[in-house]
């Protein structure tokens, strides 16, 4: 196995590890997918639970970063085998880092555990853009929180932030000078919108349901 193949691998199979599936079946013995909009990502599951949202939240964040790491070491490795004495060791990190970060979202938007059934990959980016573009994160962020709070849409948030992530990238050079990682960031704020397609037609019909918090314990 390649390399290359063993980051896309690695990072797939983190990502897709269903932390919101898994807490919401120890802590309240339920299946997240029967509730709400039927996902497994934080949004839902802090409708029932906001304590166990949090939870879902960070650890998708944090199996997004995981994966960079391990794309991170796979690179090293790579790089130190001496392979046809490479030449650019930053455009090769960068390339193992890309990809990581591209399977990771992906895992978890289409998880092997749940038939293909996943989440719509927002938090599992966030711990991805917190080390590729941590200042393009910061401004998404505080994009994020305001639409929310004015409208109360997750949703609409999500796909603005999603849209304009990689151009912010962009205009801020927040992406290592590198060709690949502004690619994955383009195509992952493109799979986040378009795992959005329900919600964007109940936006366009007035028929989202807007956020509420309902006050349950975990």
């Amino acid at each position: 196995m390649s390399f290359y193949l063993a980051a896309a691998v690695v990072a797939y199979l983190l990502g897709s590890i269903p932390f919101g599936y898994m807490l919401v079946r120890v802590f309240r013995g339920q299946d997240v997918r029967d509730s709400g909009s039927g996902n497994i990502g934080a949004t839902n599951v802090a409708r029932s639970s906001p304590g166990l949202g949090i939870a879902t939240l960070l650890l998708d964040a944090a199996k997004g970063l995981l994966a960079l790491v391990a794309g991170f070491l796979l690179g090293e490795m790579y790089i130190r085998g001496g392979l046809m004495g490479l030449p650019n060791h930053a455009f090769i990190r960068n390339q193992f880092v890309a990809i990581a970060a591209l399977f990771s979202v992906v895992g978890h938007m289409f998880p092997i555990w749940l038939k293909f059934r996943g989440g719509k990959g927002v938090a599992t980016s966030v711990g991805v853009f917190l080390a590729l573009a941590p200042k393009t994160l910061l401004l998404m962020l505080a994009l994020f929180v305001a639409l929310v709070a004015v409208f109360r849409y997750v949703s609409l948030g999500s796909i603005i932030a999603a849209a304009a992530f990689p151009l912010i990238a962009h205009a801020l050079h927040d992406y290592h000078s590198s060709p690949d990682i502004l690619v994955t960031m383009c195509v992952i704020a493109a799979l986040i919108i378009v795992k959005h397609h329900d919600n964007i037609r109940r936006l366009l019909a007035g028929t989202e349901n807007r956020f509420v918090l309902k006050k349950t314990r975990a």
